[in-house]
């Protein structure tokens, strides 16, 4: 499975990978319409963590055997059976939270901003923008950091 590979090396905090992520999930997918009309109903899925001069995209990791579904109470929290990502279907979830509080990467969030299908307060995590040929972080990124590429899976640990 393509996962999101992040180079942390080559990261400079510019968070073009945030502001493209906000885009990629608005409804208008348009920078000017999001940023203006769209701003507080849609979360980027990607943040950048900094600490002095070292910046890097953290966004879900894609686990092999994702803890987030186990833990996921409605089971909003999947796998997709086409891509193989770990999404979460927004009509499922109820907002409890369990995938945020098991989430080894810390990428899950709460999307208080009334999201979802019907208004509720919803678990937010990175699709790897399901549908697109190459996530719309990864694509924009100017140096690189970000790359999507094959990962083998690790083996299970005796």
């Amino acid at each position: 499975m393509k996962r999101i590979v992040i180079h942390e090396e080559h990261c400079i905090g510019c968070r073009l990978c945030e502001v493209h992520c906000l885009v990629q999930h608005s409804r208008s997918r348009d920078i000017i319409k999001a940023f203006r009309t769209e701003r507080d109903t849609v979360l980027p899925r990607v943040h950048v963590e900094e600490s002095g001069p070292i910046s890097f995209a953290l966004q879900c990791r894609q686990c092999v055997e994702p803890v987030c579904i186990e833990a996921c109470i409605s089971g909003a929290m999947h796998r997709d059976e086409i891509t193989g990502a770990v999404v979460c279907d927004e009509a499922k979830c109820v907002g409890c939270w369990m995938c945020i509080m098991v989430c080894p990467a810390g990428s899950i969030q709460q999307n208080m901003t009334g999201g979802g299908a019907s208004g509720r307060h919803i678990a937010s995590k990175c699709d790897l923008c399901y549908g697109a040929e190459v996530p719309a972080c990864v694509a924009n990124c100017p140096n690189e950091a970000l790359t999507y590429e094959e990962v083998p899976e690790a083996a299970p640990q005796e």
